[in-house]
């Protein structure tokens, strides 16, 4: 039977024609969500199969049948993602376009540009980082002459502080963010939000895992950086030392031909501290940082919790405009109004100008931290957008979300839409990491260019899924493995994990990606993982692992690979599975196993037996 064919030249009522039958669970909006201009399908929103059968003007069984038959079980009120409504659209002759809404509900969105007579300088914000117990808060203890250090637990930050320091008639304002592995996700939101990030180096410690960390986020975030060695009161201290293990990272100080400033000081001898802020103050001056005070306040949250005296409370950072008491907020999908503003000090604010912190209380809930807020004319306006943007999230995530992957990467070099990637490296040693970034770096080509934004030995961690989340990121791991609590966290951030043995393998699938003829026909499928909790030696047997499966399960005679620390030490096939004293084909998740690996025996306790099949899949 011949397949009907539906082209994009209908005439032109039936192009032009406005959407407007959308669903009730919509609410009261009635803006264009999707219409068909001049063959180009043009949508804003997830839509549902029946509202793209109106916009193309193609049959909803059509639309159904060609979804079954691609294996895809669809009925007519389900949300279509991105990569469905392209699949449809290309299907039945059209070409299609997702174009973002700008308006009051989507303020994030909003090219702010303000005529330049309005705009007038603002203070740097200017954002702490570095490696746990290098002096980060000891330094803002130094700068705001008081003590922070000596009121946090262990020493360490346990939250995000904002302050503000005068310095020479200009204000300067200093967020400090935590150091300790554990707080890697609020120095990833004080690094979005900063203008300058003052790097903080032990000069007797130098370069370390996390200092590495806070080089990778200032880089996304696009971040001017100065160095602050810290400790030259320390014996041992080396700063040149410290310059030369920065330069590993990019990071070129001015003395050795490069634009980075590096202010060498001692925050506990109170040393330095005017040449570095005179060193921030420099660096303000060239970029010249300006806002316009006389609009609407829109900024981000740099922290909230529920107070059991005065309700939900957040720390925010004005960015642009003034935000004065009384004003209605929308943060997220959260409004209310402002009915207290204070500073760090505690002081009652009436006004807070760009780049100043403040905290306030009103709201109608607890914001989640990293979300942008604006304020609007009217409570009535507030509420509107904030129940819209809570419908517009809903539909989004039963709709999912367009994550980078591969395969999205091969469909959108087809459609000419990528010109940069990012990626980041995790090998098992250094030598490899910087061997995989080389090859990668040399796979660009003339219209796609691969950015590795962070290369380095270990195993996959939580800072890499964070970072890889913010930057849109793919992770490829070289030698290693992540285990199962990381590989669950980077599938609910929609983050892609792809590991490698061969460095060839992984180059041939990127070049493929890149020339847009990526297809997978062999596809890897963890089974499950084991971790080895005692070990057995029996003679003439070899060694037994007892083993609990900690994810999904172990099967008999599968393939697996040993891994140790996160890198993989063996990888083979298991001889032998037992439950108690019988032969088991499986063993899921909670339960106890024993099991011996074919010509392998040096397992220690500790070690991860991750069981795996290889499965045909076609990438389309």
């Amino acid at each position: 039977m011949k397949k009907p064919q539906y082209k994009g030249n209908k005439k032109p009522q039936q192009q032009n024609r406005r959407i407007e039958n959308f669903s009730d669970r919509r609410g009261p909006r009635k803006e264009e969500y999707a219409k068909v201009n001049g063959g180009v399908f043009v949508y804003s929103k997830p839509i549902t199969v029946a509202e793209l059968s109106k916009a193309i003007n193609v049959p909803s069984p059509a639309i159904i049948k060609y979804l079954f038959m691609q294996g895809k079980m669809i009925t007519i009120n389900q949300i279509l993602d991105d990569e469905m409504i392209g699949e449809l659209c290309l299907e039945f002759g059209y070409d299609f376009k997702k174009e973002k809404i700008v308006d009051a509900e989507h303020f994030e969105e909003l090219e702010i540009n303000d005529d330049p007579k309005d705009l007038q300088p603002r203070p740097p914000v200017v954002t702490v980082m570095g490696h746990v117990d290098h002096g980060k808060t000891t330094l803002i203890d130094a700068i705001r002459n008081s003590n922070l250090a000596a009121k946090e637990a262990g020493g360490i930050s346990q939250a995000i502080g904002a302050y503000q320091k005068d310095y020479k008639g200009q204000k300067i304002t200093m967020i400090d963010t935590p150091g300790h592995a554990a707080f890697t996700a609020m120095r990833a939101r004080g690094a979005q939000v900063t203008d300058i990030v003052v790097l903080v180096v032990a000069a007797d410690d130098g370069v370390m895992p996390q200092t590495i960390e806070a080089i990778n986020h200032a880089k996304a975030a696009g971040c001017e950086v100065i160095v602050a060695i810290n400790k030259m009161d320390v014996p041992g201290a080396n700063p040149t030392r410290v310059k030369e293990e920065l330069m590993q990272h990019d990071l070129i100080a001015e003395e050795y031909g490069g634009d980075i400033l590096t202010v060498e000081i001692s925050a506990k001898k109170g040393t330095g501290i005017d040449d570095l802020l005179d060193a921030i103050l420099l660096k303000a001056e060239m970029l010249e940082f300006k806002a316009n005070p006389n609009r609407f306040a829109i900024g981000s949250v740099l922290e909230a919790n529920l107070d059991k005296g005065e309700g939900p409370k957040a720390t925010l950072l004005v960015q642009n405009g003034t935000l004065n008491h009384n004003d209605y907020v929308v943060v997220g999908e959260i409004y209310g109004k402002i009915r207290r503003m204070t500073n760090e000090y505690g002081q009652v604010l009436k006004t807070a100008a760009p780049s100043t912190p403040v905290s306030v209380t009103g709201l109608s809930g607890v914001p989640s931290a990293g979300e942008r807020f604006m304020a609007f004319a009217s409570e009535k306006q507030a509420k509107e957008i904030a129940e819209k943007r809570a419908l517009a999230r809903k539909e989004e995530s039963q709709a999912g979300t367009s994550a980078m992957s591969l395969s999205d990467l091969n469909n959108l070099v087809n459609a000419g839409k990528v010109q940069e990637i990012n990626v980041i490296v995790k090998a098992d040693t250094d030598g490899s990491a910087e061997a995989v970034k080389g090859s990668l770096v040399k796979a660009s080509n003339d219209k796609v260019k691969i950015n590795v934004i962070a290369a380095n030995a270990g195993a996959i961690n939580d800072s890499d899924v964070l970072l890889a989340s913010a930057s849109h990121a793919i992770i490829y791991g070289f030698n290693i493995r992540p285990d199962a609590r990381i590989s669950a966290k980077a599938k609910e951030s929609k983050v892609e994990i792809r590991t490698y043995r061969i460095i060839y393998e992984m180059i041939d699938d990127i070049e493929a990606a890149l020339k847009g003829m990526y297809k997978a026909e062999l596809v890897e499928q963890v089974t499950g993982q084991a971790e080895v909790r005692h070990l057995y030696k029996i003679s003439k047997v070899g060694t037994v692992a007892g083993c609990y499966v900690t994810d999904g399960s172990i099967k008999n005679e599968s393939k697996m690979r040993l891994l140790r620390d996160g890198v993989i030490v063996y990888e083979g096939k298991i001889a032998s599975l037992k439950r108690f004293k019988d032969d088991a084909k499986e063993v899921r998740q909670g339960y106890e196993c024993g099991l011996m690996i074919e010509g392998f025996n040096d397992l220690t306790e500790g070690d991860i037996v991750e069981g795996y099949e290889m499965i045909e899949k076609e990438e389309k």
